[in-house]
């Protein structure tokens, strides 16, 4: 990871809440490269001239400021260096259908949460694809924070990290998360209910696994065994199920959620997205469409609100194999009420030395810290490979054996192959790539 600013590199149904449970998935985040993609494919097209500054304006119209950073100038090309992306989902009722969110007519909902918290981490190259996974109960430090009206927020020993966005908003998350990890975040994001709907409506829904029925009366959620494809009301209910997966936690609801994301990168790479123009642009309309509703349904970060550095962004990632897409949980331990979890910094500390590093990593743990999914194959060459036996493949290694120690990448001397080191995380660390094929475990 750089700790400099990355600088431009040219030419290269009904939905209850339970409790105040309200989950929020990476599809919304996702919905900010769906505009990354778009922009690329419309502006190939010939008719970006008028949708990149359409789209420049409105996006503008409704970005916030990040504590200490700086716009960058666009310009065409691969984004240079590390990238780090936060990616937030809250919880707010304003501009919510109140016949899909009852708890949002019934005055329950006070303040704005961030229930979901990931941190994008794009390597310098070789590039990989890291997505952390933060639970939003997991009791951190939050620093002080601008209050939005010129004054700071006092800075707290041990909340929530749910409650950031509570009281800073987008730049108190952002905040947050650099403090636990030590990195520094370029670029951010943040969704509401709305966005999870209408992006999964987008993109013609997304293929998630179950490993047998399922049933959630919080949200609503009924699956049957076997393979579906969700969009829109339905799509938000398997993100937000808890109750009826796994060991019930929110931990296992993460891994979830992680599938939902396997599965949709893997739709956002075919030829079912990004060689159909059609699909690309009503994805990059309904994206924009989100940031003009009254209130925002997305809002982006100042220097992340112009297409051009999303064009940057996504030509950084574009190359990724599926296998260097790595979805990973922040390592946790519950708490004394086993319900709030602490962070375990000792393992954290390996994997951000990793990155921080532009090391590989493989991983050793589970597929998920709450037993919310299993490993059933792989992805090869597009295809999913054969599932695994019963009883393997639920590590975070896809059931294979151990990857090799080292890797080799790039020339050197000639056409000799440089060896890089890859590093083994902890087995506190639960994650899954992008190649391997889950399932969401029914709750035992």
């Amino acid at each position: 990871m750089t700790s400099a600013a990355p600088t431009p590199r040219a030419g290269r149904e009904t939905v209850a809440r339970h409790a105040r449970e309200t989950r929020h998935p990476f599809l919304r985040a996702l919905s900010v490269l769906g505009v990354v993609v778009a922009v690329l494919a419309t502006s190939i097209a010939g008719v970006a001239a008028y949708t990149v500054w359409d789209t420049v304006s409105a996006l503008e119209d409704s970005s916030v400021e990040l504590v200490g950073s700086e716009v960058l100038p666009p310009s065409i090309g691969e984004i240079e260096g590390g990238v780090n992306v936060l990616l937030v989902g809250s919880d707010s009722c304003e501009g919510q259908d109140l016949t899909l969110f009852p708890r949002c007519a019934n005055n329950d909902a006070e303040g704005e949460r961030n229930d979901v918290t990931m941190l994008v981490h794009i390597s310098d190259e070789p590039r990989r694809v890291t997505v952390v996974s933060f639970p939003r109960d997991m009791i951190v430090p939050i620093p002080s924070c601008p209050d939005g009206e010129g004054g700071q927020y006092s800075a707290m020993s041990a909340q929530p990290l749910n409650a950031s966005y509570m009281y800073g908003g987008l730049p108190c998350t952002a905040l947050t998360i650099e403090e636990l990890t030590g990195e520094e975040i370029h670029f951010a994001a943040a969704i509401r209910w709305t966005g999870v709907i209408d992006m999964s409506d987008a993109i013609g829904g997304v293929d998630v696994c179950v490993a047998g029925d399922i049933s959630d009366v919080h949200t609503g959620l009924s699956l049957t065994e076997g393979e579906h494809t969700l969009q829109g009301v339905q799509a938000l209910q398997f993100l937000r199920i808890r109750h009826g997966i796994g060991d019930g936690s929110d931990l296992g609801r993460i891994s979830n959620q992680q599938q939902f994301m396997s599965s949709m990168v893997r739709k956002l790479k075919s030829d079912a997205v990004l060689g159909d123009p059609q699909t690309l642009l009503r994805f990059a309309t309904t994206a924009v469409g989100l940031t003009r509703q009254d209130p925002p349904q997305l809002v982006l970060s100042s220097d992340l609100a112009n297409p051009m550095r999303m064009v940057q962004i996504a030509m950084a990632a574009k190359d990724v194999p599926f296998e260097d897409i790595v979805f990973v949980q922040y390592p946790t331990e519950y708490d004394a009420d086993f319900v709030h979890v602490l962070p375990v910094r000792d393992a954290a500390d390996v994997l951000f030395a990793a990155l921080r590093e532009n090391q590989a990593v493989t991983l050793t743990g589970e597929a998920s810290q709450g037993y919310g999914v299993e490993v059933r194959g792989e992805v090869e060459g597009g295809e999913t490979a054969e599932p695994a036996p019963e009883g393997e493949g639920d590590s975070g290694t896809g059931g294979t054996d151990a990857a090799p120690e080292a890797e080799t990448e790039g020339e050197v001397g000639g056409g000799a192959a440089a060896p890089t080191e890859r590093v083994e995380l902890p087995s506190q660390i639960a994650g899954t790539t992008a190649a391997e094929v889950t399932c969401t475990r029914p709750e035992s």
